[in-house]
């Protein structure tokens, strides 16, 4: 499902218009700087949790050692902030069905 199909579902599923569906979805999952509340919340170091369904975070990974690949020369790979998502146990056990 794409971004588009997820909006006209939230727009069938709830009565809303089409416009104000895509409004709502991009207000959630925008990762434009300052729109999506969830990207913001993310990226500040919040957690957020959707009980049932799951939880966005925000992990560090450590500075390591790495090889480049081509010459085989050993490189440092800087330390890295990156977003993560953990399913909810409802979520989890929905997909067992």
């Amino acid at each position: 499902m794409n971004k588009t199909e997820l909006t006209d579902t939230l727009a069938k599923k709830t009565g809303m218009s089409k416009a104000a569906a895509k409004r709502a979805v991009d207000a959630l999952f925008s990762t434009a700087p300052r729109e999506g509340i969830i990207a913001s919340a993310v990226s500040k170091g919040d957690k957020v949790r959707i009980t049932g369904f799951g939880t966005f975070e925000q992990r560090n990974r450590k500075k390591r050692m790495g090889r480049n690949p081509q010459t085989g020369a050993s490189i440092t790979i800087p330390a890295a902030k990156y977003p993560a998502f953990v399913a909810g146990k409802s979520l989890k056990d929905r997909m067992q069905k």
